[in-house]
């Protein structure tokens, strides 16, 4: 079996598939357009959160660990999973792939890129790995009171899939407080915008990685994105990030 078909080894009669299906994608399409950002609730139910969160302390399913502090890039840190892929993972990543592959393809070509993208995870994977891009990018992030994520952009290699998702696996206010999603808009010519996204647990955020499409009195011009999140005032935050190109 090949790492991408592992990526896809769950049983397709699932509640996490259920969940995706019935997510209104064109509602979805329309936030994006219009914000650069989607919420899809309800992703993960309570339980799946909390199985998740608690595979942090094991060594054997990550690949790495990050310390955010030690690159410059904030307070907290992150571990990248190896393949396999944990199963809600495993299972989400090509689902929700597959619902924001059009998306991608019309952004593209609004913004005069030439690229598209296969309907089928497996075979952008594929691609990735052709380019050298082999090591899996779904991480599980981790913030204690006083950590942040500064603003950045998950690129990773030459082959780039333009949307990403961000599962939040704690509950506001239970868990922890602080620590919002946050959005930046670099716009040409003007002040940069801001959008926080409020998310509840088991709830994702579905963005732009890099560039999105903007239509202007002109014409449509690209717009230039950054996430990041928030200082935690107060307890413990879990989120699992589903990039959907592996990286070099």
């Amino acid at each position: 079996m090949t790492i991408a078909a592992q990526d896809r080894r769950s049983p397709v009669e699932t509640d996490i598939a259920a969940r995706v299906a019935g997510i209104d994608w064109g509602g979805a399409a329309r936030d994006l357009d219009a914000q650069g950002c989607a919420v899809l609730k309800g992703l993960l139910a309570a339980d799946e959160c909390r199985a998740l969160a608690a595979l942090y302390p094991q060594e054997t399913i990550f690949r790495s660990r990050i310390v955010m502090g030690r690159h410059g890039f904030g307070r907290g840190e992150y571990k990248y999973f190896s393949y396999p892929l944990p199963r809600p993972i495993a299972e989400l990543r090509p689902l929700l792939y597959a619902g924001l592959q059009p998306i991608a393809d019309r952004w593209n070509e609004a913004m005069g890129i030439d690229i598209r993208y296969p309907e089928n995870h497996e075979a952008f994977l594929v691609r990735c790995h052709q380019a050298g891009q082999l090591r899996p990018t779904p991480l599980l992030l981790q913030y204690e009171q006083g950590d942040y994520n500064c603003l950045h952009q998950d690129i990773y290699g030459e082959h780039v899939f333009p949307l990403q998702v961000a599962i939040l696996l704690s509950e506001p206010t239970r868990d922890f407080e602080g620590g919002e999603f946050v959005l930046t808009e670099q716009r040409p010519r003007m002040q940069s915008r801001a959008e926080v996204v409020p998310l509840r647990q088991g709830d994702g955020v579905a963005f732009a990685v890099h560039v999105r499409p903007v239509q202007g009195t002109r014409g449509v011009y690209r717009v230039n994105m950054r996430h990041g999140v928030s200082r935690l005032r107060s307890g413990r935050r879990h989120t699992v990030g589903l990039i959907f190109h592996d990286a070099r």
